[in-house]
């Protein structure tokens, strides 16, 4: 017997066949099928949206910006004047933004464009700057270069409070007054909570910390203002001083301003580490400091016998090693690192006098006997 032939269902070998196939090819395709179809995950959808929204908000924020750089603005009229103000830290975008609003510029893109193309990002100086309508961009970049003039007070190393009050009061004409400076400088504890330096100054002035320096003075410069300028030049000035070796003689960082201010008065400069030397001395066997400049201090000028022996609070003849209420000055950051730094020496004595061409001779000795002879001499 020969073997069976196969036939497929698609094969349609008669027109039966084809007939029930297509009948129930066009009945399947009626079917709803969607129960048995697999289940599509909604994540990928989900991320497509996401992805649109995102380049959406990019594409319109972006398109924002470069309308509003380059939307027409109203300029100033040319020739008319216009103050800006440029803060300390501003950078170029804030500055075309301060200058847009001005009404000097056209867009920001135009003023920062130009300032990246001549590399002028870092100086760009701040101040209040009078600018002129028409002016280019090139002009305004100019002008903003060129720090603005301003007055300037100085106070030298060594003065006192009353002094940098006096100093204070001209530089501002008149505005701010001597008493009102000294009275803004008479508690120390009204700094305290911002210059952690004060801290064992209490309720005593400011004397020693008003650092001594050339400080600008503006027009809105008030007492308060300036006196916070001086506290933060004592802070920079002072923040790299290596206090280990007072702190070891048992001083305090106030302390070591106190003897610092009585240093500047009785050292020169080729002196003062050696001067500080016969004070450190003199702690360290419980004698009296004997500072003719502390007494002078509180009486207003060079001591007398009188003065010397009369009691007075600043009186280091009387009081005990550096129990005086404050500094007798603001003493030069030399002088602080002299205290800090002192030379390594016997002596308990010295006295100077004029060299006669300007300078000072000075004589140091290591007991009383020496220093007699060589003062008596």
């Amino acid at each position: 017997m020969s073997p069976r032939k196969n036939v497929t269902y698609s094969s349609r070998p008669n027109h039966a066949a084809r007939s029930a196939h297509a009948k129930g090819d066009k009945l399947f395709r009626t079917y709803d099928t969607t129960a048995i179809r697999p289940k599509r995950s909604p994540v990928p959808a989900i991320i497509g949206i996401i992805v649109l929204l995102v380049l959406l908000v990019v594409i319109v924020t972006t398109a924002l910006s470069f309308v509003r750089s380059c939307t027409s603005v109203q300029l100033l009229e040319k020739g008319k004047t216009v103050e800006v103000v440029v803060a300390e830290g501003d950078g170029a975008k804030s500055v075309a933004k301060t200058l847009l609003d001005a009404g000097l510029i056209a867009s920001t893109n135009e003023f920062t464009d130009k300032v990246q193309e001549l590399g002028a990002e870092g100086g760009l100086q701040p101040g209040t700057y009078t600018l002129v309508g028409g002016q280019s961009v090139d002009e305004i970049i100019k002008v903003l270069q060129t720090p603005v003039a301003s007055k300037t007070f100085t106070v030298p190393e060594g003065s006192t409070i009353k002094q940098t009050a006096d100093i204070v009061a001209e530089a501002s004409g008149g505005r701010i007054s001597a008493d009102e400076f000294v009275a803004a400088a008479s508690n120390a504890s009204v700094y305290a909570k911002d210059y952690s330096f004060l801290a064992d100054a209490g309720t005593h002035s400011l004397e020693g910390f008003l650092f001594p320096k050339t400080y600008p003075i503006k027009d809105d410069s008030t007492a308060d203002s300036i006196i916070r300028g001086m506290l933060d030049q004592f802070g920079t000035e002072t923040a790299g001083l290596n206090w280990s070796y007072a702190e070891s003689a048992g001083l305090s960082h106030y302390d070591v301003v106190k003897l610092a201010s009585i240093v500047e008065k009785e050292a020169d400069e080729s002196h003062r580490a050696t001067v500080a030397s016969v004070f450190y001395n003199r702690l360290a066997l419980g004698m009296a400091m004997q500072s003719d400049a502390t007494v002078a201090y509180a009486v207003g000028h060079d001591p007398t016998p009188e003065d010397v022996d009369t009691y007075n609070e600043y009186n280091t003849y009387f009081v005990t090693g550096l129990d005086i209420p404050t500094p007798i000055n603001s003493p030069s950051l030399a002088c602080m690192q002299a205290v800090c730094s002192p030379e390594t020496t016997n002596y308990l004595y010295f006295y100077f006098e004029s060299d006669g061409n300007g300078g000072m001779n000075y004589y140091f000795s290591e007991n009383y006997v020496d220093h007699q002879a060589t003062y008596g001499g």
